[in-house]
């Protein structure tokens, strides 16, 4: 099998996983292997015969022209002329996707018949069940954002309490991984491989009840989990827990043998050089260069520090990446260039497997371990390294080990930032070779690898970072002198910590001024840009672009040095180029013209499609929430937020949908708060967006109204207007009118094109038949509230066709006088998000028996 043969069997394997995108991928996969096998073999031999000619009659010309010597016949061949021309090898290729696919389906995790995600349904609602889980911990214990401890449990068996038993404890064996959460202290001193019980309760993840909210359950489902526990404490007592499973399967003790709460070696390094680097250096400077040194998962960094470097365009700077692999292996090779290729090869090896122990076998850091192998063993056999082929085999046969990575994003952004910095630094470093290497590399490494992986951070993300590649620019040299400082300070802690300490206590200054760039540049008005949703169809017509521009310069460069050996013979020039044009090609431009035409065209595939939908649509969206109620409405590229929520919900809710929604200023914000003061989202939602008019229901002025100063600062010092509002003001967002009938409670009116809404705060039943008493209430066609209680009288007095509860669960008997009513009934704790639309009516974002996806 020759080389061409290789890389389409493995172009296949990957593409056939890529197939998996879509049910029916691993069928149109195993049709277009046919059609290729058919019909490419006849192109390719229809366009040899064209080729060979051509090629015959300009070498005749070279020889009777006496030019200095012929072209070479490498230099002569394209892409196409080297392909396979042979059908067995296409339709192989073919087969090849397709058993990809089922691989894929094989290999996919799937919940066994006792698997511990199979007791929920038994056990009713989980949250009011105590379950003790017992397993062994597999991952080293992380910090979430609540501030509790998280970690991955393999279980063997678990405790409940069975009512129908008179309250006995019932103890049965279980298999499959579970996603738990306890108490930070609760998880000190836990270490991966220990065997433990938790006492907690199950849950089931929910699919993302939002647009744009991430999928929690989707996630855990990547992992092999299916069902999470929300742990209370963790039972340390081990002799018990083994005396209890004793009780029920010997096996099962066998596997719970105490291990005596310690770590594994190599967490015990990991341990030493951590502690190492922190122990003269503060929070967050000594946690930053452990990170850099080995990646976020050796270390908790401050969730402000991970913020500020992802939206500042650091991320990469903080996880486990290829620059930490190239640094060991140029180190090692560096140290024992004396000795033989077999012992550099050894002791290369030797140093990959330490550093992929130590950084927690991420993607990343394979992808880069096995390029690494690859030129090891490249220097033994005195062979050229190929680093695009390295990248193919490396890229499959990570794949082959665990083809659920296809999915993984830093999988995904590993290999397109490789590929990048292989095929686009040579052609930017010879643009740039008036300058010194050492600062053309500082500025053509960030571009070479933001071009590649700008595609899918937006169809992912839906947003970019302006400032990306000036911050890594800027940021180069300060993460260089700590890449390599802290891989030098962790291999002297490793060996002799008073002398890592040292080391790490002169990266202090560089780590902090890396914060200070990173917070700085965050902190920046513009730092992301929302472009709104991307689509598969655009996300392909942008690598289709780069790829372009890729291969034409290739074919440029070619193009170029033919053009220099025959720059003494202008008539043949002539005759040369009409001969051309006979052989199949690409597109030819002019090469000053090939990069500005790409990227007007990669700018318009994201704008032009994203402003024909904002001109356009018109979309009330009401989220779900589990505190206050949260509306977008969006009319025709103007955004009016009713309300924010707490920082939580700003953070997972509104702005992730306002992102996916392709919004960068809000320009109408209305807080309709009733008893309390501004909530404390407003302020976490202007650091990300410009509020232009900011509405106050200004009822309650006795309560917190100092507080609200700082906020009313902020929003006039990015061009924004605020507003305090009373009983019956009146507000114009364009297609929509907002009047607060009551300030107090609150009541508000909507008036949305030609349908009435009508938002009544929290009151007691006394309240409502007062306010319906007073006449205020006129009909609306769409109730919101707060799922509570609501009285006849005030539902005589509105008489909705539409209910909608911002609550997880809605009052029975209000439930029963609405149906009785024919009204229909939305709540987000069932229903998710709603969205409603002139033309569509309302949708709701969550499947239940009882939707109704249309209205009016």
């Amino acid at each position: 099998m020759n080389q061409a043969t290789g890389v389409i069997f493995c172009l296949a394997y990957i593409l056939g996983l890529i197939s998996t995108a879509v049910s029916w991928g691993r069928y149109a996969i195993l049709a277009l292997g046919i059609a290729v096998a058919i019909a490419l073999p006849k192109l390719l031999r229809k366009y040899t015969k064209n080729s060979v000619k051509v090629t015959k009659k300009r070498r005749s010309r070279q020889k009777e022209n006496a030019l200095e010597e012929p072209l070479d016949a490498r230099e002569e061949l394209s892409l196409l002329e080297m392909l396979p021309r042979a059908k067995w090898v296409w339709a192989v290729a073919g087969l090849l996707a397709f058993l990809a696919s089922v691989y894929f389906a094989v290999r996919s995790p799937q919940p066994a018949i006792d698997d511990i995600s199979k007791l929920i349904p038994a056990v009713g609602n989980t949250q009011e069940v105590a379950v003790t889980v017992r397993g062994r911990v597999v991952s080293t214990p992380r910090l979430t954002r609540s501030g509790r401890s998280q970690f991955w449990l393999e279980t063997d068996l678990v405790s409940e309490i069975n009512g129908s038993e008179g309250g006995a404890v019932v103890n049965r064996p279980v298999s499959g991984k579970l996603y738990v959460t306890v108490p930070l202290l609760q998880a000190t001193g836990l270490y991966a491989d220990n065997t433990i019980a938790v006492v907690g309760s199950l849950y089931k993840p929910q699919p993302p009840s939002n647009p744009g909210a991430f999928d929690f359950k989707t996630y855990l489902a990547r992992e092999g989990a299916f069902v999470g526990l929300k742990g209370r404490q963790i039972d340390w007592k081990r002799e018990k827990a083994i005396a209890d499973v004793n009780r029920v399967n010997s096996q099962t003790a066998a596997f719970l043998e105490p291990s005596g709460m310690q770590p594994s070696k190599i967490q015990a390094m990991r341990q030493r050089i951590v502690r190492s680097q922190l122990s003269q250096l503060n929070v967050p400077e000594g946690p930053l260069i452990s990170a850099i040194a080995l990646g976020k998962q050796a270390v908790d960094l401050p969730y402000n520090i991970r913020d500020s470097f992802v939206q500042a365009g650091l991320a990469h700077a903080i996880a486990a990446s290829g620059t930490q692999v190239s640094m060991v292996l140029a180190l090692v090779l560096a140290l024992t260039r004396r000795f033989s290729k077999q012992l550099q090869f050894s002791f290369g090896v030797g140093a990959l497997f330490l550093l992929v122990g130590l950084t927690g076998f991420e993607a990343s850091v394979c992808r880069a371990a096995l390029m690494g192998f690859g030129t090891l063993f490249a220097l033994v056999l005195n062979r050229q390294v190929k680093p695009l082929g390295l990248l193919l085999i490396a890229a499959t046969i990570l794949l082959l080990v665990n083809p659920l990575w296809i999915w993984d994003l830093g999988f995904q952004l590993s290999f397109l930032a490789t590929l990048g910095l292989i095929v686009t630094t040579p052609p930017l470093m010879a643009k740039l070779d008036w300058m010194p290497p050492a600062i053309a590399s500082i500025v053509v490494v960030p571009i070479a690898a933001s071009v590649w992986v700008l595609p899918l951070l937006l169809y992912v993300f839906s947003v970019v970072s302006p400032y990306s590649i000036l911050v890594n620019i800027i940021a180069a040299p300060l993460l260089w002198i700590l890449s390599i400082g802290g891989m030098v300070s962790a291999l002297a802690g490793l060996i002799f910590p008073p002398a890592g300490s040292v080391l790490a206590q002169l990266l202090d200054y560089p780590a902090k001024g890396l914060i200070a760039i990173a917070q700085y540049f965050s902190q920046l008005p513009g730092n992301s840009v929302a472009v709104g949703q991307v689509s598969v169809l655009q996300l392909i017509a942008l690598y289709s672009l780069i790829c372009w521009v890729w291969i034409g310069g290739r074919r440029k460069k070619e193009e170029g040095r033919r053009k220099k050996e025959e720059g003494r013979r202008k008539k043949e020039e002539g005759r040369r180029k009409k001969e051309e044009s006979r052989v199949v090609s690409l597109p030819s431009f002019s090469s000053a013209w090939i990069l500005p035409l790409a990227v007007v065209a990669g700018i318009s595939i994201i704008v032009l499609p994203a402003w024909h939908v904002q001109s356009s649509l018109f979309q009330v969206t009401l989220l779900a929430t589990s505190g206050e109620p949260v509306l977008v409405i969006q009319d025709r590229g103007k955004v009016a937020l009713i309300n924010s929520g707490d920082e939580n919900t700003v953070r997972f809710t509104v702005l992730p949908f306002l992102q996916q929604q392709g919004v960068n200023s809000v320009n109408f914000a209305i807080a309709t708060h009733g008893h309390l003061g501004l909530s404390s989202g407003w302020g976490k939602l202007l650091e990300r967006l410009p509020i232009k008019t900011f509405y106050d229901n200004n009822a309650p002025k006795q309560i917190h109204r100092g507080s609200n100063q700082e906020f009313i600062s902020a929003v006039q010092s990015r061009q924004g207007v605020y507003f305090p509002l009373e009983t019956n003001s009146t507000v114009d967002l364009g297609a929509t009118r907002l009047q607060f009938v009551n300030a107090e409670i609150p009541v508000v009116e909507f008036l949305v094109g030609n349908r009435t809404w009508l938002l009544i705060g929290e009151m007691t039943p006394e309240a409502q038949k007062k306010l319906a008493a007073t006449g205020t209430l006129k009909p609306a066609q769409v109730l919101w509230w707060s799922g509570k209680t609501l009285t006849a009288e005030l539902l005589g007095a509105v008489g909705p066709q539409v209910a909608i509860a911002s609550a997880d669960e809605i009052d029975p008997e209000t439930a029963a006088q609405l149906r009785q009513s024919k009204t229909q009934i939305f709540w987000t704790g069932r229903d998710g998000a709603l969205l409603w639309t002139p033309a569509g009516g309302f949708k709701t974002t969550l499947e239940s028996e009882e939707n109704q996806t249309s209205f009016l």
